[in-house]
């Protein structure tokens, strides 16, 4: 049995045990999708604290709901909710984007906007320093191209699955991820030719 087969029996397993009430299988859920539901929330609302809050009021209502899903991607459905809740404070009247470029970049890391960095070789650094420029890069896409960017290029979801969790077509979805990766480009044109560079920055031939 391969990697991917034993991650797919042990996430039905906590989905099963979860539809039955079992608590701590959800948090099984909650611990490996934690880090995407959070990056996404903040992609859209650009502000560390209310992504928090619509992230754990995603897996909230998500546990609330469990009963309700029916398969397919686990991770499209919560993302799908996550983008839900944080639609809804986008509209809402009280919400202020009260956030900086600084507050987008540090937030990167364990609980941040993108995974802590792994221990690397000797060009640790020069490596640290492109990541860095990739999440300010990201950080200034208008928001229908920083979300397509985020679902496509750093959460790794098919076009499909992206479409559907913005809530536009696949096409417009295409649209907005081409146009977002052309930005990138010239922001991040001292850093793309980094062997690690951590996204899938490409024409769209790749799907």
């Amino acid at each position: 049995m391969n990697e991917h087969t034993q991650h797919d029996d042990r996430e039905a397993q906590w989905v099963a045990a979860a539809q039955r009430g079992d608590l701590s299988a959800f948090n099984g859920i909650v611990e490996r999708y934690q880090q995407a539901v959070y990056n996404l929330a903040l992609s859209m609302l650009r502000n560390p604290a209310s992504a928090e809050d619509a992230a754990q009021d995603a897996f909230i209502a998500a546990y609330r709901n469990i009963g309700r899903y029916r398969g397919g991607s686990l991770s499209a459905w919560l993302l799908t909710i996550v983008a839900n809740r944080a639609r809804d404070r986008l509209r809402s009247p009280h919400y202020r984007r009260a956030v900086s470029l600084d507050a987008i970049v540090e937030a990167g890391g364990s609980g941040g906007a993108w995974p802590a960095d792994e221990p690397g070789p000797a060009d640790e650094a020069e490596r640290t320093e492109a990541v860095t420029a990739v999440r300010a890069a990201v950080a200034q896409l208008p928001d229908d191209q920083r979300l397509a960017v985020t679902l496509v290029d750093l959460q790794q979801l098919d076009y499909g699955e992206a479409a559907a969790i913005a809530s536009v077509p696949v096409g417009t979805l295409k649209s907005r991820l081409s146009r977002g990766r052309e930005r990138l480009r010239v922001l991040l044109r001292p850093y793309l030719e980094l062997p690690d560079a951590p996204t899938r920055l490409t024409d769209g031939s790749d799907q």
